[in-house]
Formats: structure tokens, sequence, C-alpha cells
């Protein structure tokens, strides 16, 4: 049987059969089935699994016209609309990209369909509870032996009993079809979280949040810290962010700019999300998730193709924040906000703080580069050293190693929106290396 991803025993985070954490670092490339042809695919699964993506989230029946608009070798994925008829052409091309994506070390986010497949009140819906059930075995036979983690919803909310039954029913389908071999959770509707209706499903093993595009500075970790209290606890993360080069708020439909998130946007997405205890973060861009190309539909005002978007700055340094996390047993760390004794408490400077559970180190996040004081009892260690690690280029100074004594102001090496540090507090007899590029291999 093919290894898949499991829940630790804290509950806490993700990790690989034998027990290593896996830390869920996402691409939104939610038409890659659909849109991109299989030489297009293997370029961009390539790129991903080169900066460092550990999960690459997609959607069997996409989005954009998925029913009446086939992928690029004609085929559509059900016949006739219907669910209990998968086209086997589409489903050889889906096949391909798992396997390619299998092959790079990649884990697939799949989704079974985009929610407006199944909302009652749509007129594209084509999914009872009955024909979702036969949908999910059958998804879940194809794909047993395949590193998927299933991701249902598909960027809508449960509004009645009978939305509720086709997910509920889907989920079982696909457990009968793999054995329950495989992880599950949802993807709702930004702004929102998987756990107010589904947290205590029986079929959801994590929970997802869409904090979505509607403002910059918009904390999203504060839908980490509302499931991370939760009872049981579930690992949680941030499944649909800001993405680059969205226009900032653009369904709020009365803006008349077209200002667009940028590279430091998703960073501080990434980084408040991960510090406020979630097991990994998804990144996104406007233009990759919808594989725009020149004459293809533009959602969203895309307008750069998608293979030049691959190298914008933000998908480089998500890897550089794995990187970091990665450098450190980061499944030790717990959220810990009485280590910031002074500092900004909210808004776009915010700082928060994560420590291990040992006492052993502690990463701290100042968006705005703001300074801010620390109470140093809180690392179990007689000498502490201190790190600064550049988010924008991932790269680590270290800057001072001294008697742990008291408490500490820190100041960033440079202030302002888009000059984001985090600083790493460590026991010097614990001999972690300096974090950054050069310091491993993916």
């Amino acid at each position: 049987m093919t290894p898949h991803l499991r829940v630790s025993e804290n509950r806490r985070y993700l990790e690989r059969a034998d027990g290593s954490p896996f830390f869920w670092l996402g691409d939104t490339a939610w038409e890659l089935f659909h849109r991109l042809n299989r030489e297009e695919a293997e370029r961009y699964l390539r790129d991903r699994a080169a900066k460092g993506f550990t999960v690459i989230q997609a959607v069997v029946i996409a989005e954009r016209h998925a029913l009446t608009e086939p992928n690029p070798y004609g085929d559509l994925a059900l016949v006739d609309g219907d669910p209990t008829r998968p086209n086997e052409g589409y489903f050889s091309h889906v096949d391909f990209i798992v396997e390619t994506a299998a092959s790079l070390g990649l884990v697939v986010g799949m989704l079974p369909t985009w929610g407006a497949y199944w909302k009652s009140n749509g007129a594209q819906r084509v999914f009872t509870p009955g024909n979702a059930r036969v949908y999910g075995r059958f998804l879940g036979e194809r794909y047993r032996q395949a590193p998927i983690v299933w991701v249902l919803g598909g960027d809508n909310h449960l509004e009645d009993e009978t939305e509720r039954a086709v997910i509920d029913n889907m989920a079982a389908g696909i457990k009968e079809g793999d054995g329950g071999d495989h992880l599950i959770t949802f993807h709702p509707r930004g702004p929102g979280q998987s756990s107010l209706l589904l947290h205590t499903a029986d079929w959801l093993d994590f929970n997802m949040n869409q904090s979505s595009h509607a403002a910059r500075d918009h904390d999203n970790g504060i839908y980490i810290d509302h499931d991370y209290a939760l009872t049981p606890p579930k690992p949680t993360l941030d499944g649909e962010p800001r993405y680059e080069a969205v226009p900032v708020g653009f369904y709020w439909r009365n803006v008349d700019t077209f200002d667009r998130f940028d590279a430091f946007d998703a960073r501080q997405a990434a980084y408040w999300a991960l510090l406020a205890g979630a097991c990994g973060h998804t990144y996104g861009n406007n233009n990759i998730w919808q594989m725009y190309a020149p004459g293809r539909e533009s959602v969203i005002w895309a307008n750069i193709p998608w293979w030049e978007a691959l190298d914008h700055p933000g998908a480089f340094q998500m890897g550089w924040a794995r990187r970091l996390f990665e450098s450190r047993p980061f499944h030790k760390l717990v959220p810990d906000p009485a280590l910031i004794v002074d500092g900004p408490r909210h808004g776009g400077a915010k700082i928060r703080a994560a420590c291990a559970d040992d006492g052993s180190f502690a990463f701290i996040y100042s968006p705005f580069g703001e300074q801010f004081s620390l109470d140093l009892n809180r690392i179990h260690a007689q000498r502490v050293k201190e790190i600064w690690y550049d988010p924008r280029y991932g790269v680590g100074y270290h800057l001072h190693t001294s008697a742990n004594v008291g408490y500490q102001t820190y100041t960033p090496p440079s202030r302002g929106r888009g000059q984001d540090w985090v600083l790493i507090l460590e026991d010097e007899a614990a001999g972690f290396a300096l974090p950054g590029l050069g310091s491993g291999d993916w």
C-alpha cells in the first residue's frame, strides 16, 4: 500500500507514514486538470517542486465551464453532465498529472468538484446525495494508491440539509473507495472556515479556512487562533489567502483602482498563519490558479500568462518560509503571545510569535520591521542565540549570543511596509545550523 499522510498523535500537524512531520506548502492550481496539456502540466509541476511546494490544490470538475468546455484533448469530465458517468479520456489525463506530481514528490490536494455543481440553488447543479456517493467511490477507488489529500467543498458554504448530505455522501463514497486511506478536509467560500459547521464531522481530518482577498493587513491568523482553540484538536491551515497579483478587494465591485496584492501580502499571510499554529500554508497567484494565457478567458483581471507568473517573487519566498521552518523541529512550535511583552498588537504591523514546546527555540515575526520586546525566560537555555531571518531573500544573519536574562527589546534591521523580519531565538547548546539558502536540499 502506498504510504499516505496522516494526522499526528497530538493532532496539531500532518505527518508521513514514517512519523516524520509534513510541511504543507500548497499552491492553488484550480484549473490544472482542465486547462493544461501534458507538457504544460509537467512544466508547471516541475517548477513548483523546484521552488519547494509540497501540495498542489487542483479541481477535477473545475470552475471555468467544466461541464461544457473540454480539456486540451477534447474531453469533458462527465458524460452528459452525469457524475455517475465519468469520462475515461478526461480521467486518463488527470491520472497523468497525479502520477507526474507523485514522481516529483508532490501531494495533490484533489477537489472532486467546484462548489457550483452541488449548490441547491445553482443553475449548474449536477450533484445529488445519491450520485455524490457514487462519484466519490469512483474517485476513491481510482486514486487509492496515489499521494492524495481530498479537499471537499470547492469555494462554497453549506447552506441547507441537501447540500450537507451531498458532501457527507461524497466523503462516504471516497472512504468506501479508498478504504479510508487518505485525509479529507473542506475548502469553504471566503472568508470562511470549515470548522464552523464541520469540525466534528467524522470524515473531516483537518480544518481549512479561506481568509480570502478583501483587504490588505487582514490578519488571517485569527482564523487559525479560532481553530487552534477547538476541542477536539485538529490541524488547521489557510487554504486560500490573498493571492499575489489579484486586485485588492475585487469582489466588492465598487473599487475604482486595480491595486494588486504583492509578494509582501503573501508573506505576511504565511507567517501570521504559521505562527498562529497552522500546520502549513497555501500560496496563490491570480494568473496561475486559472492558468491564464492570451486568448483565454481572463477572470478577476488576470493579465500575465501563467508561465511567466510562475516566477513572481512570492512563490520563491514561500519556499524560503518552508526552508526556515524545516531548519528547526517546526512541529514543536506552539503559539506563544505571552512571549511578546511589548510591540504592535493590532493592524498590519502586528507581531506574532511561536515557541517550541520544550523552549528550545522561538520564531517572532515583525511584518513592518517594528521594534518589540520579549520575555526571554520563555526560552529554556542558559545562553540564547539570536538570528535575524530575512523572508524576502531567505537568508539568516547571526545577531548575537548571550546569557539568557530577563527581558530584551529588538529592533529589526529595516522598517516599513514590506520590510518584514523573523527573529529566531534558540538554545545555543541545541546546535541548530544557521537557516537560509544553501542550508539543505528538497
